[in-house]
């Protein structure tokens, strides 16, 4: 019997491929060419809808951790990403296209996966499945896993940055840094004075907005996707504390900082285009090039796609799943990726990972994966599934999920000690799992 995964995105095909290397066969359901979603420009699996950053590699960073355990944990699309990065300072960026190029390439070569281009209206009955179909789930399929778990879907908005040609940058204004000199200066800046954020800001909050459809209307807005017009709604310095803070970033010819500053990091492997740091918008397309083009250094941009907003689509996961990605209701049918309440690109390969394993183990008549939350990993499925929540939202990795340690007041003080105790503590758990594994 073969296995289902419903989703090409990138939990499915993380999922896929760990199951192939289990010796499973797998069928991997992708609805796109098919039918669209509105955010999504190819029909490569694995592609990258809004930024082309994976987050920080740095294990200083929460995100940087959870991508070293990936690595342990033998990721193949966080290996894919790290044949496809491009600079960006601490962060792994990634050439989206070549990115998604390798990934398709990669499961179209694996002779135990199947990709089949269908929409899956409905939860396959008696056949072991891992839903993956991401916050853009079809409507047919929502309804579907609606009525499986009992209640209706949460949601949260997302919106996407744009994209502009390097070459249209005027580099007479904008510089290269990247914050605090961490890293080479793989970043453009566009500095701003008082005056010139001033006329920024008066044309961001007095542009139009696509309208919302009315099933949209009672929006949620998850934190780090927040388009920079709600942002810019909460006062007008949010931005210059935000997206567009000037701190760390010291103009290398004048050695100042300035009153505010754009950056845009480099979206595909031959550096000809960048997209603006945290705009993601929902502004009508118009607007947006008026306010791209207000930013000093961007006033003859050649923008290359416009920010959207889509919403987002995500389980109840409390109720609905177990730690292992297991459903409770049956035991062959898992969730993973950000429609389980994870939000982030590598965050999403994770759970796709860890589906993909317990699945497997399932299968094979070997206990699943209960993740221990010393680990980011484990730490997200806890917090995900964790029953006292009283609203839950979708989560990134961050340090404070993680299981306590058992240090002194004065060591807890020092964030840095800290987290680096935490980092020593999950590597050392997960090496461990894995010798244990093999």
């Amino acid at each position: 019997m073969k296995i289902r995964v419903i989703g090409g995105g990138l939990a499915g095909t993380e999922a896929a491929l760990q199951l192939a290397k289990q010796g499973m066969k797998v069928d991997l359901y992708e609805m796109r060419p098919n039918k669209t979603t509105g955010a999504h420009h190819t029909d490569n699996l694995g592609e990258l809808v809004c930024s082309n950053s994976l987050g920080s590699n740095d294990m200083e960073v929460a995100s940087g951790l959870l991508k070293q355990e990936l690595r342990i944990l033998d990721s193949f699309l966080i290996n894919i990403a790290d044949k496809c990065r491009v600079p960006a300072g601490n962060a792994l960026a990634v050439d989206r296209e070549l990115f998604a190029q390798e990934i398709t390439e990669l499961i179209n070569s694996n002779p135990n996966i199947n990709v089949i281009r269908e929409e899956i209206t409905g939860i396959p009955q008696d056949v072991p499945t891992i839903i993956a179909s991401g916050p853009l789930t079809s409507n047919a399929l929502s309804q579907s896993i609606s009525d499986f778990t009992g209640s209706n879907h949460l949601y949260f908005f997302d919106a996407i940055a744009p994209i502009v040609e390097k070459d249209s940058i005027n580099f007479d204004i904008a510089f290269w840094a990247s914050r605090y000199g961490k890293g080479e200066a793989s970043y453009i800046n566009c500095p701003m004075n008082e005056e010139e954020y001033n006329r920024f800001y008066e044309i961001l909050t007095n542009s139009p907005k696509i309208e919302l459809k009315e099933f949209e209307k009672d929006s949620k807005f998850f934190e780090s996707c927040m388009p920079i017009e709600v942002m810019a709604s909460r006062g007008k310095d949010t931005l210059r504390y935000g997206p567009m803070k000037p701190v760390g970033l010291i103009d290398p010819r004048t050695n100042q900082q300035h009153y505010a500053v754009v950056q845009l990091r480099q979206d595909n492997m031959s550096a000809t285009l960048y997209n603006l740091v945290g705009f993601q918008t929902n502004l009508k397309w118009g607007a947006q090039k008026e306010l791209i083009q207000s930013i000093p250094g961007l006033e003859n941009a050649s923008i290359i796609r416009f920010g959207v907003m889509h919403r987002n689509t995500f389980i109840y996961s409390p109720t609905v799943i177990e730690s292992t990605l297991q459903t409770k209701l049956r035991e062959d049918l898992y969730f993973a990726g950000q429609i389980t309440g994870v939000e982030g690109y590598t965050e999403s390969i994770a759970t796709g990972l860890l589906a993909g394993i317990n699945l497997g183990r399932f299968l094979n008549d070997k206990k699943p994966i209960q993740l221990d939350s010393v680990s980011m990993l484990g730490a997200l499925c806890s917090y995900i599934t964790f029953p006292e929540h009283k609203n839950f939202q979708p989560i990134n990795s961050n340090w404070g999920i993680l299981k306590p340690l058992d240090i002194d007041r004065k060591t807890q003080k020092n964030k840095k000690l800290r987290n680096k105790l935490f980092v020593d503590e999950s590597l050392s758990y997960m090496r461990r799992l894995v010798s244990e594994l093999i």
